[in-house]
């Protein structure tokens, strides 16, 4: 399923008709609770003026991601944050910011 929204955007143009960016990431190992496969993901991160917020995992692939959104993301620091807990909610750092309907 990823992989068929990754070959879709490298296929997309943004309003100006350039081709978009697109920058991999690595998954953590499936994170569960009750049987219920949880979306933990990278791709869930928060960019604020002063710093770019990543959900970890508890996963050796969260250096990873941090590394290659460090790279990204040059111009502010890119800090983790444990998110095993939030992700019980069905999403973490970024679905956290989101409006709630009045």
């Amino acid at each position: 399923m990823l992989e068929e929204a990754r070959e879709r955007l490298e296929g997309a143009r943004n309003a100006k008709g350039q081709k978009l960016e697109i920058v991999r990431l690595p998954m953590p190992e499936p994170v569960a609770f009750d049987g219920q496969r949880l979306p933990a993901s990278y791709a869930n991160f928060y960019v604020g003026n002063a710093a770019v917020l990543v959900p970890t995992f508890n996963d050796p692939n969260d250096r990873v991601a941090l590394g290659i959104l460090g790279e990204v993301f040059r111009d502010r620091p890119v800090v983790g944050i444990h998110a095993r807990d939030l992700v019980l909610g069905l999403g973490t750092l970024h679905c956290s910011t989101q409006q709630e309907p009045g």
